[in-house]
């Protein structure tokens, strides 16, 4: 009997699960044990797991978990250095240089556990099977509006919260944003991220430029993305990846004011913006990179979170069906993910 042990999320201001209570009721059904753990976070109550005939842990257990149960989570581990015998499936970060993915595979090195990478996790064609990118691109157009609307009071962005629905959130942003109309130009308008960050923007009010991979086929430059107001990354950087925002936009006569790289791929060799190096967060959401004139950029890696319930829900029904295969854990999507696992620790 396959074991799936769903963990707290220990990264404060994630309230996301990948499971609801009804995707447990349907793995168990099907034969599976599942044993979730309490959260003082979750935007899901530990009530409806329990009901759903769930065994529960406290929170932080899964590290004592049966070496056969497979954890499962959705953001980083406690960086504690510790080695990992168990098989994980979370967003690791680990396969593109990122200095803290190489300290990850080196715990699983030490422990002899794998990593199932849901970024990772694709069909034959390659295409993702389960993403919260469509809520990434929301969130993440809606907080780059927010820093806009701040600048323009004459100060940087305050922090950010849950919010309960994206009506909500919508609200709240065109509250803040009041009469204001910046130009946005989305890159990767075409991806999940990118409808998320379009639909957000048009909900608001906002004139949309939308591009994708004919607009930027070319290799730059792009002097088009320094005359919007609002500029929206939506593409995940990889190799052959150009160069949207060089450092010299910092001196570089231009129009744009708030950056909003919702790839967040700061640490990345393959970054397409270059003009800063760290992720922000939810107590300091804008970073500022330039005075004259002002520069922010918003670059905060669990935006989905904004909305945890309505993310998590959507994510998760993506995701079941291939929880469901995971008795025959060396095929299909989950072989696939052991095997790019295996290559990158070699």
């Amino acid at each position: 009997m396959t074991h799936i042990w769903v963990r707290a999320e220990e990264r404060p201001h994630e309230e996301r699960c990948g499971i609801t209570p009804e995707g447990v009721a349907q793995l168990i059904a099907a034969g599976f044990e599942v044993t979730v753990e309490e959260s003082r976070q979750r935007a899901i109550p530990i009530s409806g797991y329990r009901e759903a005939g769930a065994k529960v842990a406290a929170e932080g257990r899964w590290r004592e978990a049966p070496l056969d149960a497979i954890i499962f989570g959705l953001k980083e581990l406690p960086d504690d250095g510790t080695p990992l015998p168990h098989r994980h499936i979370m967003f690791g970060h680990a396969y593109k240089g990122q200095p803290a993915g190489k300290i990850l595979l080196e715990r699983f090195r030490a422990g002899g556990g794998s990593l199932y990478d849901l970024e990772y996790l694709t069909d034959e064609s390659g295409r993702r099977v389960a993403a919260f990118g469509y809520w990434a691109g929301f969130a993440g157009a809606a907080v780059a509006a927010l820093c806009w609307a701040a600048q323009a009071k004459g100060g940087i962005a305050g922090p950010v919260s849950t919010f309960p629905t994206s009506d909500a959130l919508v609200a709240h942003v065109a509250k803040e944003i009041g009469d204001g109309k910046p130009k946005v130009l989305i890159i990767g308008a075409l991806g999940r991220v990118g409808a998320g960050a379009a639909n957000l923007c048009e909900q608001i009010g906002l004139p949309v430029t939308k591009w994708d991979i004919a607009e930027t086929k070319s290799g730059g430059p792009f002097p088009e993305v320094l005359a919007h107001g609002i500029f929206l990354n939506c593409i995940l950087a990889r190799p052959g990846t150009p160069v949207f925002v060089p450092r010299s936009a910092l001196t570089a006569p231009r129009d744009l004011r708030v950056i909003g790289d919702i790839a967040c791929d700061s640490d990345s060799d393959f970054s397409p913006i270059k003009v800063y190096d760290r992720v922000t967060n939810w107590e300091r959401p804008a970073l500022r990179v330039s005075g004259d004139p002002v520069l922010d950029v918003t670059a905060i890696d669990n935006l989905p979170s904004l909305l945890p319930k309505e993310s998590s829900e959507d994510f998760a029904a993506q995701l079941l069906p291939q929880l469901l295969a995971l008795d025959s854990i060396n095929a299909g999507i989950w072989g696939r993910a052991q095997a790019i696992f295996d290559d990158h620790l070699r």
